[in-house]
């Protein structure tokens, strides 16, 4: 961090926030974080995530810390651990697999019911993800399977996305933004 962050940072004017990028394996999480990191910080080659990574990324008023968590089975229990420090969540599901669409939903609800999370405003930021593939549902049609509607004590959004092209995740950034500020003010 330069001297200007850590002076801006300092005087309030350039915020840190935690986020939990959540979501089952294979839906595009660190795709998704991978493409709102600067060019020049891109990884060109994408891998499973095993447990978790950090990654770093910046706005113009917000510097963002993402906690990419790993979505197989095997870790999804670890996610709870991180609950209490995350002041957002990005949620990310697999617009094309609708076999899993049910476990996405029950991992949402386990989220959502969780101790940490139940009772905080915290906002979630849904990307429907993989629209470029063919059949894939719509974002409307993903709320609808997620029950997102139900959700009444949090702020939410939902955002079509093509990762791969980084299509859509801008929308769902600046919402987050936005979120996020609303929150701190």
């Amino acid at each position: 961090m330069g001297l200007f962050d850590k002076l801006a940072s300092w005087l309030g004017l350039k915020k840190e926030v935690n986020v939990l990028c959540l979501g089952l394996d294979n839906s595009g999480k660190t795709t998704i974080i991978n493409q709102l990191k600067p060019s020049n910080a891109q990884t060109q080659d994408i891998v499973p995530t095993i447990g978790f990574s950090i990654e770093k990324f910046k706005t113009s008023s917000l510097s963002f810390t993402v906690f990419d968590m790993s979505g197989q089975g095997r870790y999804r229990n670890l996610w709870e651990h991180y609950y209490k420090e995350g002041q957002a969540i990005i949620f990310v599901i697999d617009s094309g697999d609708k076999l899993r669409m049910v476990v996405a939903k029950e991992e949402l609800d386990t989220l959502l019911n969780h101790p940490d999370v139940k009772h905080r405003r915290i906002p979630i930021l849904f990307f429907a993800n993989k629209m470029d593939v063919r059949d894939s549902l719509s974002s409307v049609k993903v709320s609808q399977l997620l029950c997102l509607e139900n959700i009444k004590d949090k702020p939410w959004h939902i955002c079509a996305t093509n990762a791969l092209k980084g299509e859509g995740l801008q929308e769902g950034v600046d919402w987050l933004q936005d979120q996020i500020k609303t929150m701190r003010t």
